[in-house]
């Protein structure tokens, strides 16, 4: 890495957690990824959603497709595909996963949590048991929406129930599955990711490394802002930085960003996610620089990752220089558009031409 007042040069990163849609959508996004990652997992919550081995490759073949249309070279962005766990997945659908070389994890989606999550599990250990024994032999990670959806749990509150009721039972059962908590949100969460035993790792956005829920409500209700796991308090939000520029290689980077049309997040019932994917980098860079921590971006954006699934560390490199970026108002999405999160705002640092 190199590092100077007004410029950082890293490995290239990867991104951990990316929504890709389909279809109009997945071509009018998949390009703002590419242009800074060298790989993503691939979240699996289509309609109807990813859950076989056929299912997975064949979502990748319409990928690969749409990064052609869009002139990317080939191996210049690898899409690392993921299965949607249902009661019903198989022991043997984990093995074809594992052997097809190109699936790289299971994503758990409690049974209405989040965006296209209604197939999710109700039963994890009990009728999931087969599926994720399986898993745990196989080497690849549980990827883990964290929340509890009982209706009678506070929702800013979701994540740390979770923790007690789910993952740690879960985790005493299976010692050895690695498991991803995905987007953490809560100092509980930070906590319980650095200082549990056995293989896990945590992803965090950077809407969450920047933002607390205030942002929700500045001016009036802001529905770019709204995601789930919804933003919290800034003494989460502290902590979430924390672990992100800290020394624990547990924390790695993972977007979450989530596009949707405008007129679906401006709406009386306004869908859950940000999009982010336009500029990941210059908004995590902000995020470290805003507490003097520039230095520890490469190790959260390219190293941890890799090493926590077993991959090789990216060979190309990604340079951020110190200056002004305007983030546009709105983006051409099929025949939509779209507003990335904090539309018309500026950042300090842009990702360099030709990186």
């Amino acid at each position: 890495m190199q590092n100077a007042t007004d410029s950082l040069t890293i490995v290239r990163p990867d991104d951990w957690h990316l929504h890709l849609r389909d279809g109009a959508v997945l071509d009018a996004v998949v390009p703002d990824s590419a242009r800074q990652f060298a790989r993503a997992i691939i979240m699996p919550n289509l309609k109807p959603p990813v859950t076989t081995t056929a299912l997975a490759l064949a979502y990748r073949d319409r990928i690969i497709a749409a990064l052609a249309r869009a002139g990317i070279g080939e191996g210049s962005f690898t899409p690392l595909m993921t299965l949607y766990l249902t009661d019903n997945t198989s022991a043997q659908e984990i093995a074809t996963a594992k052997a097809s070389g190109a699936v790289h994890g299971v994503k758990l989606y409690p049974a209405g949590a989040t965006t296209n999550s209604d197939a999710g599990v109700t039963d994890l250990l009990g009728r999931c048991r087969p599926a994720l024994e399986a898993l745990q032999k196989s080497g690849m990670p549980l990827l883990v929406h964290g929340e509890v959806t009982d209706k009678d749990i506070d929702l800013f509150d979701r994540e740390a129930v979770f923790i007690d009721r789910v993952m740690i039972p879960l985790r005493k059962a299976l010692p050895e599955l690695k498991v991803v908590f995905e987007h953490i949100t809560t100092r509980q969460g930070a906590e319980y990711v650095r200082d549990a035993e056995g293989p896990i790792a945590a992803t965090i956005t950077a809407h969450h490394l920047l933002y607390n829920r205030n942002a929700l409500f500045l001016g009036g209700m802001r529905p770019h802002w709204y995601c789930l796991p919804v933003l919290k308090r800034e003494t989460h939000r502290q902590a979430l930085v924390e672990a992100a520029t800290g020394d624990s290689r547990r924390f790695f980077l993972g977007t979450d960003s989530a596009p949707h049309p405008k007129g679906l997040k401006e709406h009386a019932c306004g869908c859950a996610g940000c999009y982010t994917a336009l500029h990941a980098m210059e908004l995590y860079a902000t995020a470290f620089d805003s507490v003097g921590r520039i230095d520890r971006l490469e190790a959260f954006a390219s190293l941890n990752g890799p090493a926590f699934y077993g991959l090789p560390v990216n060979q190309g490199t990604l340079t951020l220089n110190r200056a002004h970026y305007e983030i546009p108002a709105e983006l051409s999405m099929g025949n939509d558009t779209l507003v990335p999160l904090a539309a018309g705002e500026s950042l300090g640092w842009r990702i360099a031409d030709g990186s």
